[in-house]
């Protein structure tokens, strides 16, 4: 791959001299990753996150809700149960 198909791939529209500057930077970027392959991680378990992922939603139980009244108690203006807000559209 080229900087060429990099840039299409991007949408973006490069002059000569950005190209010529950022296939540099490319390339820098990629000998420097290479380095990774100089690690030795034969016991390291292949993993997608550092941190061990937990599920954070809470248990999904029946409750009371709120009465509309005392949910709609600060609204600054209402119609009935209901938000009232300014027509956006026509």
């Amino acid at each position: 791959m080229n900087i060429d198909d990099v840039s299409l791939l991007s949408r973006l529209k490069l002059s000569d001299t950005e190209k010529e500057l950022f296939a540099g930077q490319l390339s820098k970027i990629i000998e420097y990753t290479e380095k990774l392959n100089e690690l030795d991680t034969s016991g390291v378990e292949p993993t997608a996150h550092i941190l061990p992922m937990n599920n954070v939603f809470r248990e999904d139980k029946l409750r009371n809700s709120l009465p509309p009244d005392k949910a709609l108690n600060n609204a600054p203006d209402r119609e009935g149960f209901f938000y009232k807000v300014p027509k956006i559209i026509e």
